[in-house]
């Protein structure tokens, strides 16, 4: 069987810890990940000043399958997911073919502005889309929220167990915890969600 393919949108001011957690983690679990600078230049200067190299551009993989795309948050990273059109274009799209979508932090403002959290359970950092939900979006205060083949996630704090959700989700439970035992998180961590 293939692996499965996940696409991580980068772009300027996005939130490193986020970004670096779920490219790590769902490298981990032998799934094709495919980062993709916004920007035609690769090199992108998160928010806290770490630089981080894209592997291509969002341009180079418009015509490319995805089994998941999930979006980092960090300001103003988020802002400038939610404006590009060509990522509104593959979100709708990834939707429409019933593949999975996820964002964490302020990322989920994109999916809000894309339509797609209209009806849906949700997360967010706080502030992010409590105040500018979707149309009949319920906003839930946890971790990790998933509604149908949407997952959000709160912030940095969440990356790692956001990141294990999309495994298990993907990859099955099994992946996941194969991932997760190597990861020596407190005993305790694991039994959320």
């Amino acid at each position: 069987m293939a692996s499965q393919s996940v696409l991580v949108p980068l772009a300027q001011g996005c939130e490193e810890l986020e970004a670096v957690t779920l490219v790590d983690l769902l490298t981990r679990a032998n799934l094709d990940v495919v980062t993709a600078s916004l920007d035609t230049d690769r090199t992108i200067y998160a928010s806290r000043g770490t630089t981080l190299v894209a592997q291509t551009t969002l341009q180079e993989v418009m015509d490319r399958h995805f089994d998941l795309i999930v979006l980092p948050g960090g300001m103003p990273g988020a802002d400038f997911l939610r404006d590009d059109e060509d990522l509104r274009s593959l979100m709708q799209r990834q939707v429409e073919k019933d593949r999975w979508l996820a964002a964490i932090c302020a990322a989920p403002k994109a999916l809000v502005a894309a339509g797609l959290l209209d009806g849906r359970h949700a997360t967010s950092f706080p502030g992010m889309i409590d105040e500018q939900p979707g149309k009949g979006m319920v906003f839930e205060d946890e971790p990790v929220v998933c509604d149908g083949k949407i997952i959000t996630s709160q912030g940095p704090g969440t990356a790692m167990l956001f990141a294990l959700i999309l495994i298990e989700k993907l990859a099955g439970l099994h992946v996941r915890e194969q991932v997760e035992a190597k990861l020596q998180l407190p005993r305790h961590w694991s039994t959320q969600l």
